[in-house]
């Protein structure tokens, strides 16, 4: 039970996540991306919308996706709290302060900007798109990298 307890290597925790990919798309037809579930928590709490983007999302055939990020969380939450040997901080002390929680919602509405304008996550160009070969995900995925390393060296170096 101790390797469980520990962090995997990348050359474990990697090719999972890479044939997690396959296998959805083998077993359920589906494309992996969490960005939609957003549309989709849009569309089922504004059902009389005139939003084209959540009028035309038929949210009802794609339930799958809330069971996905529930998933997600509820396995961070058990990876965390059960098989750590010892629980990680959820956010580093810097951020209990207004200015902490201000960065993080001026990030979150950024991000958000960005998942909309880019038509997806980083998880769904990255692990789906690069995997399907598509030029739009490789664009968005070395922009997602790239500004992410601007950002780190430009606000906290």
């Amino acid at each position: 039970m101790e390797w469980i307890l520990q962090p995997w290597p990348w050359y474990v925790s990697g090719p999972l996540i890479g044939l997690m990919v396959p296998a959805l798309l083998l077993l359920t037809g589906k494309t992996f991306g969490v960005s939609t579930s957003f549309q989709h928590i849009g569309a089922m709490c504004s059902p009389k919308t005139k939003l084209p983007y959540l009028k035309n999302y038929n949210w009802r055939q794609e339930n799958w996706r809330l069971v996905l990020v529930v998933g997600i969380a509820l396995g961070g939450f058990i990876g965390v709290n059960l098989l750590s040997a010892a629980p990680a901080q959820f956010l580093p002390d810097s951020y209990y302060s207004w200015g902490g929680v201000l960065q993080l919602i001026i990030g979150g509405l950024l991000v958000g900007f960005g998942v909309r304008y880019a038509d997806g996550c980083t998880s769904g160009h990255t692990i789906m798109g690069l995997s399907n070969l598509q030029w739009s995900s490789l664009v968005a995925s070395i922009s997602f990298f790239a500004g992410g390393l601007l950002m780190v060296h430009v606000l906290l170096g």
